[in-house]
């Protein structure tokens, strides 16, 4: 039975999540802007700077499927809530840190804590928006993240100077407080729809979805798709333009807005048209086919060289925008009470790029500062 809209679902339901999903992002992005000030202030090397985004990202892929349960079993409400306290845990620890080790744990508890923003909110749109309005509402959420992947930009670094790194998080975990509250007084209690399904069966179930054809199906594209883009977006953009484009670090940067003002558009026209598109007949696999053929004619450009550079890379964040769309379309094949287990599961393989990218970037990193400090011994 499709789910009935709850009264005032804005308000109630959609600007809580959003809320937290926004800070998500901005906490994913914010050390890009602060990295500066880190390295003068506190002497980090490369190496500690890599370690302490490693820490954000291993914390939340590992949350996943512990995450899945839970939102299935107690609903996206009650974890969303403790989640979020503990990212303004760790804000203040940040805020308070003086050491490498101290940075990485409260990395570490931030990641934790916003590793169930954007799963709790599609959790809840599932028990409260009817199904032609899910690829919308994950444009829209979707939308609020990619506002916070901008705020982390030019209005951060404008602050700056002002309060700085410290005071940035303080300001952060007062928000993290704010969006905890602001989740536990007004979303509603979620209805109970795993039968009283038991740990240990919930459990069983993710080995039924992970052997899926169904969820094999998706799994590849979030692996590929999303977690490229991902990738590209929060590590290697600036990089490449660098190197292959020959611009300054500030001019990369500024290509980097550009993309995630094209994602931030993308999600905004599918949330502003995706449940119009349902209606007619185009179903979420229907978008990301035809985003993922067009993404990629964009990206040989970008390679071959062929057309305006800025308006490619805007392109990239405006069709990349079909990626979340794997979620809605995933678990439309299973159960809605397992909703929370198999959208997880999608954002595991998902952030499983970045975590190797991570891994895998981070050894030369520390072999590289090993060797340097026994050259100066």
């Amino acid at each position: 039975m499709s789910p009935r809209p709850h009264p005032g679902a804005w308000t109630c339901i959609f600007l809580p999540f959003a809320l937290g999903y926004y800070l998500s992002y901005l906490l994913r992005t914010v050390n890009a802007v602060i990295s500066p000030d880190l390295t003068r202030e506190l002497s980090l090397s490369a190496a500690d700077l890599g370690l302490l985004t490693s820490a954000y990202f291993l914390t939340f892929g590992l949350a996943q499927i512990p995450l899945g349960i839970a939102l299935d079993r107690f609903g996206p409400k009650r974890i969303n809530v403790v989640l979020l306290l503990i990212a303004a845990f760790g804000a203040v620890v940040f805020a308070l840190g003086d050491s490498r080790s101290e940075l990485t744990l409260a990395r570490g508890l931030i990641g934790l804590g916003v590793s169930a923003c954007l799963m709790s909110g599609l959790k809840a749109f599932s028990l409260w928006f009817p199904p032609e309005r899910q690829s919308s509402m994950t444009g829209f959420i979707m939308a609020s993240g990619a506002l916070g992947a901008l705020t982390a930009a030019t209005p951060v670094e404008a602050v700056l100077p002002l309060i700085g790194w410290r005071g940035v998080f303080w300001a952060i975990a007062a928000v993290s407080l704010a969006a905890a509250a602001y989740v536990a007084v007004v979303v509603p209690e979620a209805p109970r729809h795993d039968g009283g399904t038991t740990l240990r069966q919930a459990m069983g179930g993710l080995r039924g979805i992970f052997t899926s054809p169904d969820f094999l199906r998706f799994a590849g594209t979030a692996l590929f798709f999303t977690g490229g883009f991902m990738a590209l977006q929060s590590l290697w953009a600036v990089p490449w333009l660098m190197e292959m484009d020959g611009l300054s670090r500030s001019g990369a940067a500024g290509y980097l807005v550009v993309l995630n003002l094209g994602m931030f558009t993308g999600q905004l026209a599918i949330g502003f048209f995706g449940t119009r598109l349902v209606r007619r007949g185009v179903r979420p696999v229907n978008l990301m086919q035809a985003g993922y053929c067009m993404v990629l004619l964009v990206e040989l450009a970008i390679v071959l060289g062929g057309g305006p550079s800025i308006l490619l890379w805007f392109a990239i964040g405006l069709l990349a925008a079909v990626n979340a769309q794997a979620y809605v379309a995933a678990a439309s094949c299973f159960p809605r009470e397992a909703f929370g287990r198999v959208s997880t599961a999608i954002n595991l393989m998902a952030f499983g790029v970045l975590i190797a990218i991570q891994c895998v970037a981070i050894v030369p990193l520390f072999l590289g500062a090993r060797r340097q400090g026994a050259h100066t011994n």
